[in-house]
């Protein structure tokens, strides 16, 4: 039967038309545009619910953008895109009108990707390989998802810009977590909640965060995503969520069951909810969002969205037109094209305004600034996030690197974007785990053990090294583990990478996690390894707490977490991924131990707010960490150089500012050592108020008193 077409009148028509699905208010069906450049005719497919499809071609093209008005495209209603035009891969033109593509901006999603060759723009056989010269005419409408146009959220759903928590930078504790794995097995959730929005919300998740210390729950992507291929054929799936389908709507997988079958308005509101119930708690929502690649992989991968509308825009070419992956994941959004910099502070922006996001972190986030000559830190989307009024407002931070040429940035890109700190990440591990290791096995002194307590010193600082002092150290975050890698737990029990489940022969993830097994690998019941590896845990955290810049905590490690020694759980959506919240006496043990550090943070402004000041200029600043040595005396250059060296003493000073100060003494070496406190004008004596090892004495000890410290430990003292 022919599939109706009609195109949209003149009086249909509207002069303004920004991008997506607009409803009008009279119900009389929608305003629509698509961006389609290189397109001969756009096509809206409505379906009804017989599954009855309508077609309305655009009757307008302004610089690219089809535009019209849909009768019938109201809210509720399934739609789809159809784009006629040439059929050229190899120029970036794959139009195809047998193959029904999702809306970029639609707000809802509805139904999966079908394992199916209709999917892809070309003709492939049962095993899904084929020409790409050879445009595929089956209809691909029944085996992918459809866009559904939805309502505003409830008057009582909305955005108050008074609701959010606004906690300053200096006061901030990132948390990454997974929707799933952070709450599948959490205790105390309904069955129907676990692993959803809705269990973002339920009280006992969000007391196990304020309780920590948490002050931002940083989310895996929720964009709705799908699997790729090669995963799906391996019986698994993308986990993570790193392979989006539809950057403007909830991943309807992450809603509970209720939520999902009375569609993607249910979906929308159980997020906000969760959204909502978070500020009210005092916490602040960050969104892991990839704008770097989409779900259509390689150039041989599904037809399902961009591709078909635009490849020739949205996808990432070298100079000699053949499609140009920095990502690693198949394609790479072209962010020197202007229409994919709107595109991304489009979908931005709706997050904020709509669900009330509070900011991003950015995967990848090299590729959003490469223009035709690579990397630029004044990248127009760079100077756009910089002077947007909404996204200037929340909180940005990069992933500063990707998989392409001169990839590697960290401390390169401008404000207002924070960065993720790998430098800090690598220096730590190296201290208390590798060159530990080599300690351990008898090297004297051990490789790089001078650079590792000299970079100790600089990542606690707040890696002047890296960032510009201009802009103050908390422009670090600061992390030792994410969730890609290693779990801290398996960080100390591992020393390689154990991701057979994952399918790839153990060849992905990580080979360097600078991972040291304390002499066993994996589990142990020997005593003596597990008392060190627990006090590196605690060695590891107390030194990402107190260091200067932002700390990032991943789900799980304030406890012990365990993957079995996989670094690369991307495809774990079970056990492995998900968070065993059954803890053990030690665990227990630990997590008091972590939310005494946060406590600590808590407690004393100068360990969030030493450094320079934004804004500031740097010759009014004060030097507010003084460095010692074992014996009490100031360090000097030699001391810094000596190759063996693995003690230091560093005094966190509050005088100047009328605030306490922290004296942090660190041994990083096999041997218990005397240690002599600083005397400094003005702190006469120093309080214990935290250590890695059981002595947990509280009796205040004078300055120049000499306190016993036992090998690989930390002891955090204060003035008062």
């Amino acid at each position: 039967m022919p599939v109706p077409t009609r195109p949209a009148t003149a009086a249909e028509t509207t002069r303004s038309h920004p991008l997506g699905v607009t409803p009008r208010a009279d119900g009389s069906g929608s305003d629509v545009a698509v961006l389609a450049a290189h397109a001969d005719a756009v096509e809206v497919c409505v379906f009804a619910a017989d599954g009855t499809e309508t077609r309305t071609r655009l009757p307008d093209v302004e610089l690219g953008v089809w535009h019209g008005h849909v009768p019938g495209l109201v809210v509720g209603s399934r739609y789809g895109l159809r784009v006629h035009g040439r059929w050229d891969p190899e120029r970036g033109l794959r139009h195809n009108p047998a193959k029904l593509l999702l809306d970029p901006y639609a707000r809802g999603v509805e139904g999966e990707v079908g394992l199916r060759p209709e999917i892809f723009g070309h003709a492939v056989d049962e095993d899904l390989r084929g020409d790409l010269a050879v445009a595929d005419p089956r209809d691909s409408a029944p085996h992918v998802p459809r866009g559904v146009v939805v309502a505003p959220l409830p008057p009582d759903l909305r955005v108050r810009e008074d609701e959010r928590p606004r906690v300053p930078w200096a006061d901030t504790v990132v948390y990454e977590a997974h929707v799933r794995g952070l709450t599948q097995r959490f205790p105390g959730l309904p069955e129907d909640v676990r692993g959803t929005y809705a269990a973002l919300a339920h009280p006992a998740v969000l007391e196990h965060l304020t309780s920590l210390g948490v002050t931002a729950l940083e989310l895996l992507p929720i964009h709705a995503s799908t699997s790729e291929i090669a995963l799906r054929r391996r019986g698994l799936s993308n986990y993570w969520g790193y392979n989006t389908l539809a950057f403007n709507a909830p991943h309807p997988g992450y809603a509970t069951r209720a939520a999902q079958q009375a569609g993607p308005q249910a979906v929308r509101e159980e997020f906000r909810g969760a959204v909502a119930a978070l500020h009210a708690a005092g916490i602040e929502v960050l969104l892991d969002v990839v704008y770097n690649h989409t779900c259509e992989e390689g150039p041989d991968g599904p037809h399902l969205s961009l591709r078909g509308l635009d490849d020739a825009t949205y996808y990432l070419r070298d100079a000699g037109g053949r499609p140009f992956d920095v990502t690693g994941c198949g394609n790479s959004l072209d962010f020197a094209e202007r229409r994919v910099v709107q595109f991304a502070l489009d979908s931005l922006r709706y997050w904020v305004t709509e669900y009330g996001v509070d900011g991003f972190r950015f995967d990848l986030m090299t590729t959003l600034a490469r223009g035709r000559d690579g990397f630029s830190p004044d990248h127009p989307f760079l100077v756009a996030l910089a002077a947007d009024p909404v996204l200037t407002q929340t909180k940005l931070v990069a992933e500063p690197w990707d998989v392409g040429p001169f990839g590697w940035r960290t401390g390169q890109f401008p404000p207002p974007l924070h960065e993720w700190n790998d430098r800090f990440r690598d220096g730590v591990r190296r201290f208390w785990l590798s060159d530990a290791r080599e300690i351990g096995a008898g090297y004297s002194p051990p490789v790089a053990a001078g650079r590792g307590l000299r970079e100790l010193a600089t990542r606690f600082a707040g890696s002047a090294d890296t960032f510009d002092v201009q802009r103050g150290r908390l422009t670090s975050v600061n992390f030792v583990t994410a969730h890609d890698g290693f779990t801290l737990a398996d960080l100390v029990s591992y020393d390689r990478k154990h991701n057979e489940a994952n399918g790839e022969g153990n060849r992905d993830g990580s080979d360097s996690d600078t991972s040291w097994n304390h002499g066993v690998e994996g589990e142990t019941s020997d005593a003596t390894v597990l008392e060190l590896r627990r006090r590196s845990i605690r060695n590891l955290f107390a030194t990402l707490v107190l260091s200067s810049g932002v700390p990032m905590i991943t789900a799980g490690d304030e406890f012990g977490r365990t993957q079995g020694g996989n670094n690369n759980a991307y495809c774990q959506d079970n056990e492995v991924g998900w968070i065993d919240w059954d803890l053990d006496g030690w665990q227990h043990d630990l997590l008091g131990d972590v939310r005494e550090l946060l406590a600590l943070r808590r407690r004393y402004p100068v360990l969030r707010e030493a450094g320079v000041r934004r804004g500031s200029p740097v010759r009014e600043q004060r030097q507010d960490l003084l460095w010692f040595a074992e014996d009490g005396a100031p360090m000097s250059v030699e001391k810094w150089h000596e190759g063996d060296r693995r003690i230091l003493q560093v005094l966190v000073d509050g005088r100047d500012r009328g605030q306490d100060s922290v004296l942090v003494v660190v041994n990083g070496g096999a041997r218990q050592l005397d240690v002599t406190l600083p005397t400094v004008e003005g702190l006469p004596k120093f309080f214990p108020r935290w250590a890695s090892t059981p002595d947990r004495r509280r009796r205040a000890a004078p300055a120049g008193r000499s306190l016993r410290l036992a090998p690989w430990s930390v002891r955090v003292l204060a003035s008062s």
